[in-house]
């Protein structure tokens, strides 16, 4: 659907995007992620015709960005950061607005309106001013506006940028009902988010791509280690390390013991399940279990391993 090969843009002679290159597949959600000043917005500005590549290609479909800009514009639909909304106009007459610069006439504009409005939410605002409504209602308004020519492609730089948590579920919500029919590309720093919406997840860093694939293929890729806590009752510390160490695939153990208890946390390998290996060594010394749970790397660690500036 989208190939981005070697995608550059200098400004003077700052580079803020360089060389990335990725694939998007008709009807994917891919989450861009990077800390500020990545070249998210850089990226996304070039993929929807805004700003001029300094090197590279982009092609959507059959069109290449430098021959048929137009043609690629008209199968996108954009949202940046701050919705350009015309605070002093009803959402209604906003909305019809942009239906009539879409080219929709007669019944279709006010059919139109009412799909977006049961898609995005806005049945209760849509008879006020913009200026009026929170900041939740005017992204969603901001996403309809970006809807209205039904586009292929969808392309939202941070979305929930701003929101308070309800709002930022319920912007999700519908990211991922609209993900279900539409090509979609965000840009976000809210790992929660790209992790609960995307389908694949690109991250980047000084305008590289230091990561891409789904999270729990980056967890794999990036060493993601198993993280196992047990706490145990008894009075023989020792021998429990010395038992749990000998299972093939501990890699480390941190010991703690307090008030009659024995507190673990084991690591092992990503690529080994060894909870059914440690139960029963534990089972096999007649410890008493209190607390067992396994933990896997979060994206959010990834995410700072990835994105250090050294």
């Amino acid at each position: 659907m989208i190939h981005v090969a070697s995608l550059t843009k200098y400004y003077h002679d700052m580079c803020a995007v360089d060389g990335i290159s990725f694939d998007v597949a008709r009807g994917e959600v891919m989450g861009l992620l990077g800390p500020n000043g990545a070249g998210k917005t850089t990226t996304l500005r070039m993929l929807t015709g805004f700003l001029q590549p300094t090197a590279g290609s982009i092609a959507v479909k059959d069109y290449r960005i430098e021959e048929h800009a137009l043609k690629i514009r008209r199968l996108l639909g954009y949202l940046p950061e701050a919705a350009p909304l015309y605070a002093d106009m009803l959402v209604y007459d906003y909305l019809a607005y942009v239906a009539h610069m879409r080219g929709l006439q007669g019944v279709k504009v006010h059919q139109r309106i009412v799909e977006l409005s049961a898609l995005c939410g806005l049945a209760e605002v849509m008879h006020k001013p913009i200026a009026e409504i929170s900041k939740g209602y005017k992204q969603r308004v901001g996403l309809a506006h970006a809807m209205m020519s039904d586009p292929e492609i969808l392309v939202l730089d941070e979305p929930t940028s701003g929101l308070d948590p309800n709002q930022i579920v319920e912007i999700r919500e519908i990211i991922r009902e609209i993900g279900r029919q539409k090509t979609v590309i965000l840009s976000t720093h809210i790992l929660s988010e790209a992790e609960a919406t995307c389908d694949r997840i690109v991250i980047i860093h000084q305008g590289r791509i230091v990561a891409d694939g789904a999270t729990e293929d980056l967890k794999q890729k990036t060493g993601g280690e198993k993280t196992i806590h047990i706490t145990l009752e008894t009075d023989a510390p020792a021998t429990v390390q010395d038992t749990l160490q000998a299972i093939d695939g501990v890699r480390v153990m941190e010991v703690r013991e307090h008030a009659g208890q024995v507190d673990l946390k084991i690591t092992t390998a990503p690529d080994r399940d060894l909870r059914a290996r440690i139960y029963q060594a534990i089972k096999a010394q007649d410890w008493i279990l209190l607390e067992f749970c396994q933990q896997t790397q979060t994206l959010e660690n990834i995410f700072r391993q990835l994105t250090q500036e050294n």
